[in-house]
């Protein structure tokens, strides 16, 4: 079992997923985010790799990704990122990446630099089930979770595949669109946690639009196993990115916050 299963297995909670961007707002702004992220209590830690295009992100994220690639963050830096996360702490690492840089390092090469550096999981965003038959081997050689994104719109057949193939927890988007806080949550969200836990055991996190603690509440009553916030911690970091302390001031006192209403 990995560390990502583990955690799922032991919290008698639903389990807080943080967000950040590799190298945003630049290396040094990076670790003290992620400090501050884990010394706050969050269970699992998803870590972005910057890239040119992300479509699945909104506009928050995408100025993270900007902000990262304008500071020269490479896959090698990526991993040497994750690696200085990983000597932080023992908390799980999901990255999140595009199919083209997958693909463009090599499947077999990127999933082995991504365990070396101390990663539990991949979320490849953009890859659907039936195309990732090579990183879905390379996760199982590797001993890593592999992580697959459900939509409101994913059909009946595309579930079977992606809960045939993922392990460690099902990604679930709360919304169609791309990633964003928003002030109210979903209510598709509510409906694909009904519509997805009779077809699988593994645990069902949310993401996409969640940004307070009334949502993560609203999650908990609705019985979901994990939530996953991003572009609400990234926004802070954009906001203090000339003020380390103060960044990591607010982002403790945000997952406080989440972690207080997911406790019920």
């Amino acid at each position: 079992m990995t560390r990502i299963g583990e955690v799922f297995q032991t919290l008698d909670r639903p389990a807080f997923i943080a967000y950040l961007v590799a190298g945003d707002p630049d290396p040094a702004g990076f670790l003290a985010a992620t400090g501050a992220v884990i010394g706050a209590g969050a269970d699992i830690l998803e870590i972005g790799m910057p890239f040119s295009d992300p479509v699945a992100d909104g506009p928050t994220i995408q100025r993270a990704h900007t902000r990262a690639l304008d500071r020269g963050m490479t896959v090698d830096r990526f991993f040497e990122a994750v690696g200085e996360v990983r000597k932080l702490s023992e908390t799980p690492l999901l990255l999140m990446v595009y199919c083209n840089t997958v693909y463009k390092r090599g499947v077999e090469r990127f999933y082995r630099e991504a365990k070396n550096a101390g990663a539990d999981g991949v979320l490849i965003v953009d890859m659907p089930p039936e195309e990732g038959e090579r990183a879905i081997q390379a996760a199982r050689v590797t001993g890593m979770d592999q992580i697959f994104l459900v939509a409101p719109s994913t059909s009946d057949r595309r579930l079977g595949e992606i809960v045939e193939s993922a392990s460690g927890f099902l990604y679930l988007a709360s919304l169609l669109g791309v990633t964003g806080a928003r002030e109210q949550l979903s209510d598709e969200a509510s409906r694909l946690i009904s519509r997805v836990r009779p077809r699988t055991r593994l645990p069902l996190a949310v993401g996409f639009g969640i940004s307070r603690p009334e949502h993560a509440a609203a999650l908990r009553t609705a019985g979901a196993d994990g939530v996953i916030v991003g572009s609400a911690l990234v926004r802070i970091v954009e906001e203090h990115a000339r003020d380390p302390e103060r960044m990591a001031h607010e982002i403790q006192g945000f997952v406080a916050g989440m972690q207080k209403a997911l406790q019920g």
